[in-house]
């Protein structure tokens, strides 16, 4: 190996300082026999390219680089649920040395007025090691991170020096880091939801009901914004440039749709909005950039013009919304005695791929919005507002939760979740509102 090196220290070293991108001739002269003896060296740009093994690390260097800026997106959504989890792992723990306190106290009297408080103590308890569990999750990311500096040096190493180790054997450590960093990455997308922050009010605008939103598909760095006044009797959507011009001004550009619409359940995905044809159980998608249908179908045994609306009324029977999955319709029918249908919708031919029955009545609903699969509902839409009901699509089955949702201007009729930016958008009684969320995910080393 070290003659290797020599040899290839030799070669660099008859090579003029700024080699030209061309084949060069650097010397000639006769042999004995009068024949003509030429030394030409290759350019170094073109020899490395020519090289199927330089090209080869290359590429996994390429793959490395891009798996640490995932791991970097990965590591400040861990350290930011982390946050989250470890405040409430204090608070915990805090429980449980009071009731500890008052246990050893033999005032039964005090005793009695924690029982009810110790009930739903000992249903928190087996948080604590799911707790534990998510901060070792925590220093798996930091191995990722370790791992991946790794093989970024012996990558470089690499490339000074060639065959020191196995191709393969490197090729498939890459591959298995990229494969359970996917993995992991997937997992963190996704999440149970434990909390919701705050409202932030981005504009007040419009009449009491109504709906907006962004392309959770959209290209990075386009914000545009679509706005739509109203449930009924309208066809005209607005589309502001960006965020900002949303929130500081009034210029917008105004696409006529070929139908009014129906409540306020529409959404904008990969560059088309989903809405429901008013007076009917007719889906259409409706093109931006051909300003023309692409696509409507029925959407078979779905209540219509106010059958089954939420709470609020509005002609708000079927409600268009997006997750991590997809897209999905959810609303109610005869054949499910007005309780909640689930569908998975093909975005392209508007097919139904899979349908989940629930058991909560759709006008008992006041909004609801899907987040990794999960349906989650409001209990009203004026007034103290919580999300109470979760149906999870993964596992076909229902939980009851209590989750405030601050009802900042007392008449929630639209709610809706981003995937992209992990956010709620909410129309307010004429305000729109955007509620960060905060999602619990916990990892298991073998599932990577």
């Amino acid at each position: 190996m070290h003659g290797r090196r020599d040899a290839l220290n030799l070669y660099y070293l008859v090579l003029p300082a700024n080699p030209e991108e061309s084949w060069q001739v650097y010397s000639s002269a006769q042999d004995s026999e009068g024949r003509c003896v030429c030394t030409v060296v290759a350019p170094q740009q073109s020899m490395c390219s020519r090289d199927a093994r330089t090209k080869q690390l290359r590429q996994l260097l390429e793959k490395v680089q891009n798996m640490t800026q995932s791991i970097q997106v990965l590591d400040q959504r861990t350290q930011r649920d982390l946050q989250y989890v470890e405040k409430m792992e204090v608070q915990l723990r805090g429980l449980e040395t009071k009731f500890r306190q008052v246990e050893e106290n033999h005032k039964q009297n005090i005793a009695k007025q924690y029982k009810a408080i110790k009930a739903k103590m000992e249903e928190l308890r087996p948080l604590i090691p799911v707790l534990e569990e998510y901060k070792a999750d925590a220093k798996l990311v930091l191995q990722f991170k370790e791992e991946v500096r790794n093989l970024t040096s012996v990558l470089s190493e690499l490339q000074e020096e060639m065959g020191a180790y196995d191709y393969e054997e490197l090729h498939n450590r890459v591959s298995n880091l990229e494969e359970r960093l996917r993995a992991c990455m997937q997992k963190l997308a996704c999440g149970k939801l434990t909390g919701i922050s705050d409202p932030l009010t981005i504009k007040t605008s419009g009449s009491r009901f109504g709906s907006w939103m962004t392309d959770p598909l959209a290209p990075e760095g386009d914000t545009r914004v679509w706005y739509m006044d109203g449930y009924h009797n309208n066809r005209f959507v607005r589309e502001y440039k960006s965020i900002h011009d949303f929130m500081t001004s009034d210029n917008f550009t105004s696409h006529r749709l070929p139908h009014p619409w129906s409540g306020t359940g529409q959404v904008v995905y990969n560059g088309s909005i989903y809405f429901n044809k008013f007076q009917s159980h007719v889906i259409i998608k409706f093109d931006f950039r051909t300003s023309s249908i692409s696509k409507s179908r029925q959407l078979d045994y779905a209540g219509f013009n106010n059958a089954y609306h939420y709470a609020w009324g509005g002609h708000s029977d079927i409600d268009l919304m997006v997750d991590e999955g997809g897209l999905w319709a959810v609303y109610a029918t005869n054949q499910n005695a007005g309780n909640i249908v689930i569908s998975k919708l093909n975005p392209n031919t508007l097919q139904i791929i899979k349908s989940w029955t629930t058991n909560h009545p759709k006008r008992s609903a006041g909004e609801s919005f899907m987040i990794c699969g999960t349906l989650y509902v409001t209990n009203g839409y004026s007034g103290g507002t919580k999300v109470y009901y979760a149906y999870s699509t993964n596992s076909s089955t229902y939980e009851y939760i209590d989750i405030p949702l601050q009802n900042k201007y007392s008449h929630i009729s639209m709610l809706d979740y981003n995937p992209r930016d992990r956010a709620l958008y909410a129309w307010n009684n004429g305000h729109q509102v955007l509620y960060n969320v905060t999602l619990f995910h916990v990892i298991r080393s073998e599932e990577l």
